[in-house]
């Protein structure tokens, strides 16, 4: 399957995280996946030490699994996870924002492939200060962000989630990932997307978010 027609800026601008119109019976070729691998390394990393490994699970009895840690990391978190602060989105949205993750919810266990992106470490401890997860975060996110935008270009939809990290452990026992030296940093449904036609977001403008010199 060729890329769609789509610039640059119109691949920034219109990927979208996707939940609905996930397409549930249509298989992801493989080939597709690669390609978009392929570009995904060529992000950015620290030092250029690649610490990266992408786990792309298919097995439909693993992905229930994986569905159901991610169901209940929402029920029944172990961590507290602050909500208050700053809120530049568009309110009135927020419910359509709600049915689309219930959808979500409800169907992640039918979606075609489950990407759980990850990064080695020497140990849980590198990621103790400030310093440290900006280092571990900033050699991963570059890449899981590369993927997405080239699945965007071959007509694949993504979205992604972290509620499954609550049960982090299990979901390492669950696909042999090595708990103490692999930081698993998401769960992301991957499938073909019901039509291309997406449009840019809603989002605050640039002018009131540039700080130029000074705060």
């Amino acid at each position: 399957m060729p890329p769609l027609d789509l610039t640059a800026d119109e691949v920034l601008t219109t990927t979208r995280a996707v939940r609905k119109r996930l397409d549930l019976n249509r298989s992801v070729e493989r080939e597709l996946i690669e390609e978009c691998l392929e570009l995904a390394t060529q992000a950015p990393t620290g030092r250029n030490r690649q610490r990266w490994d992408f786990v792309l699970v298919t097995d439909p009895e693993k992905r229930a699994a994986l569905a159901n840690l991610y169901r209940l990391g929402l029920a029944r978190p172990r961590q507290q996870v602050v909500r208050d602060g700053v809120n530049r989105g568009d309110l009135v949205r927020g419910q359509r924002i709600a049915d689309s993750a219930q959808y979500l919810y409800d169907h992640l266990h039918e979606v075609p492939v489950l990407l759980v992106p990850c990064i080695r470490v020497q140990g849980r401890h590198e990621n103790g200060s400030h310093v440290g997860q900006a280092n571990t975060w900033g050699s991963i996110l570059p890449a899981v962000w590369q993927f997405m935008l080239a699945a965007r270009s071959r007509g694949l939809g993504t979205a992604w989630t972290t509620p499954h990290l609550h049960y982090e452990k299990e979901a390492a026992e669950l696909l042999g990932i090595p708990y103490e030296t692999v930081l698993q940093t998401a769960l992301i449904p991957l499938a073909h997307t019901i039509g291309t036609d997406f449009r840019p977001g809603p989002r605050v403008e640039a002018k009131e978010i540039a700080h130029w010199d000074a705060w």
